[in-house]
């Protein structure tokens, strides 16, 4: 991956750093010597952070985000709404919502979206936990929360399906034109849902 030039140590590096999203080869290999060239200031603090994520880190038994305690601190967060249920596809997705500040209750992680060409059905995702937290009450909204992809809408739909005969209220998010977004620069599918989920002015 480096043309053979470096130690074992160092292609194994690379060779890691290769497989993190966003990284590739040549990436790769520039992080790799920036962390060898500051490897007090960084290499062994990274270091360090990895070992105690690898050996601290869980996964919330409740929602399925990741944090260090379980119930993570989002569910054990008193501050937060209970009567309503944000449901997301990843953990990036909680994360996104989070830094927007734009509503502060609890979450649902499922884990990705059903998908029958990749071998994906219900049981592969956290649904039955879904099910289980909005039959046993106190849960009023659930905010579908889900990309809008093919898998997500379907996987948004099958939710809708099975959990409307429980007493709750299920809104998606709006879908269309982003703040600051310029109607010549959008997708022709953007544009529909914008005009499909007009609201007065």
């Amino acid at each position: 991956m480096s043309g053979g030039v470096a130690g074992p140590e160092i292609e194994r590096l690379i060779q890691l750093l290769a497989r993190l999203p966003g990284l590739g080869p040549r990436s790769a290999r520039r992080a790799a010597l920036h962390l060898i060239r500051k490897r007090e200031e960084l290499l062994a603090p990274l270091a360090d952070a990895l070992q105690a994520a690898r050996t601290s880190v869980v996964t919330c038994r409740t929602c399925g985000n990741i944090d260090s305690r379980d119930p993570c601190t989002l569910c054990q967060d008193q501050r937060r709404s209970r009567d309503t249920l944000v449901v997301v596809e990843t953990v990036a997705d909680l994360w996104a919502l989070e830094r927007s500040g734009a509503i502060a209750t609890r979450y649902h992680v499922l884990g990705g979206t059903l998908s029958p060409l990749d071998g994906i059905g219900p049981k592969d995702l956290n649904l039955a936990s879904l099910a289980r937290r909005v039959a046993a009450g106190g849960v009023k909204e659930l905010v579908l929360a889900l990309n809008a992809t093919v898998d997500g809408q379907a996987t948004a739909h099958y939710i809708a399906n099975q959990l409307g005969d429980l007493n709750v209220t299920i809104t998606r998010l709006a879908l269309g034109v982003p703040v600051g977004g310029e109607l010549d620069y959008l997708d022709e599918g953007t544009l529909a849902a914008a005009i499909r989920s007009r609201t007065p002015f």
